[in-house]
């Protein structure tokens, strides 16, 4: 859209990486795991083109429905199939129940490790390190970096809100828009929204992350890529690291950017006009 300016990470610059270094680092045989929405769907899609093009396998894909937390079946196949790699694209609380249940049929980070795209510190600290200790998560931000930069922001968040509280990278990406914004309204002195739509066309911005730049030609931002191993006190490791910042590809090779379209609006119409598995979880049972 030309009136969105895109401050997450697009799957080249989070998905796709992550992918490669697992291949690379942790095995080549991969379970994929996720909530029946349209970011899994449609990250599992891509990731299924990169095992291919990396010569790996594809152990199992399931999904759960938003809010579920009987994962008792999922963590069977996982068992059954013995991947190297989890790829873990559950969101939100469901998580803390498909840890629960990994580690309760003794699958823990050692036997085969997780990387996680929707888990961050905020989350860690609410469902428990002791369950996430050793997995992986791919982001651009983590509030372990090391620059003068990020301690400045970090250290301004926790006295506002509270030296119990940690930050993470959807929090910094929200943070950074703010900021370009910002700048865009000071360079051309006035809040016109054609005027900064304009001005912010391929600017530039030192965030906490690490520089920034918005791509004029989709309007994502250019960003370092970065793993992070998980550590027990429920910051990260990080174990990974792009050299310089990666130029955004929301529209993955694999296919055409109408065919993306099309994928996004089978999913869209099979969910009867929702972008998420509509059926209402009770309790961990379908209704």
């Amino acid at each position: 859209s030309p009136n969105i300016i895109y401050t997450g990470a697009s799957p080249n610059q989070q998905v796709l990486p992550a992918v490669e270094w697992a291949y690379e680092n942790l095995g080549t045989n991969f379970f994929l795991v996720g909530s029946d929405y349209v970011f899994p769907r449609s990250a599992n899609e891509i990731i299924k083109f990169k095992i291919q093009e990396l010569g790996g396998t594809v152990a199992g894909e399931e999904y759960a429905l938003l809010g579920d937390t009987n994962f008792e079946g999922i963590v069977d196949k996982i068992s059954e199939s013995k991947p190297d790699v989890i790829l873990n694209t559950i969101n939100g609380d469901s998580n803390i129940a498909f840890f629960k249940e990994l580690r309760n049929k003794g699958i823990t980070s050692q036997q085969i490790p997780t990387i996680s795209f929707s888990i961050a510190e905020d989350e860690i600290r609410n469902f428990g390190a002791e369950y996430l200790t050793g997995d992986y998560a791919s982001w651009n931000y983590f509030q372990s970096l090391s620059s003068e930069k990020n301690k400045i922001f970090v250290e301004n968040f926790k006295k506002k809100y509270g030296s119990d509280r940690v930050v993470d990278d959807p929090m910094e990406a929200g943070y950074l828009g703010v900021y370009l914004y910002a700048k865009a309204v000071e360079s051309v002195g006035t809040d016109d929204v054609s005027a900064v739509r304009s001005a912010l066309q391929g600017m530039t911005f030192n965030a906490p992350e690490g520089a920034v730049g918005i791509d004029p030609e989709n309007q994502h931002l250019s960003k370092v890529v970065r793993i992070g191993e998980i550590r027990s006190d429920g910051q990260f490791k990080i174990v990974s690291s792009s050299e310089k910042p990666i130029k955004p590809e929301p529209f993955p090779k694999y296919k055409s950017e109408k065919q993306w379209n099309d994928f996004l609006n089978e999913l869209y119409i099979g969910w009867n006009g929702n972008w998420a598995n509509p059926t209402l979880v009770s309790q961990g049972v379908e209704k």
